[in-house]
């Protein structure tokens, strides 16, 4: 069990080996950056989200950490919209994103409901079931259905 700092700084652990030599392993470290980004941002009401893949910092061991967030304002006239001002937002914290699709989200609060449908056609459709799961984090008290229909 590998100790990790809740403030993502790395550990030196000492390890013995064979032979009474001891060597200094670092364990993974915490991409905070990564992980204060909120899964879910989204409006109350109709409008455009997309689905877009954050990733984190290459780790020692040459992975790269990753999540998928859903993001859905009023305000945005275009899927480009919504995507350009949560890269820019994210690409400042030194966070690199991949949009994977749009659609539209009815958000009904009132009636703990929401609708994912339709598609972006700059960035088509995103995967509303995956969609569905991660509103589900932060909505699970809600009626929540995808629908490949309307645009």
């Amino acid at each position: 069990m590998n100790p990790i700092c809740r403030l993502g700084a790395k550990h030196i652990l000492r390890k013995t080996i064979p032979g009474n030599v001891v060597s200094r392993t670092f364990a993974k470290m915490v991409d905070a950056k990564l992980d204060a980004v909120p899964v879910v941002d989204i409006d109350e009401g109709i409008f455009k989200y997309v689905l877009i893949k954050v990733y984190g910092q290459e780790q020692t061991d040459g992975t790269t950490p990753s999540k998928l967030i859903v993001r859905g304002f009023n305000r945005a006239q275009w899927h480009s919209d919504i995507y350009d001002e949560v890269s820019s937002a994210l690409l400042g914290l030194g966070l690199e994103t991949e949009c994977l699709g749009g659609g539209r989200i009815e958000n009904r609060s009132d009636l703990k409901q929401i609708k994912v449908y339709g598609y972006s056609q700059g960035y088509g459709k995103a995967d509303h079931i995956e969609t569905r799961m991660l509103l589900l984090t932060k909505y699970p008290d809600h009626n929540i259905t995808c629908s490949d229909e309307g645009y």
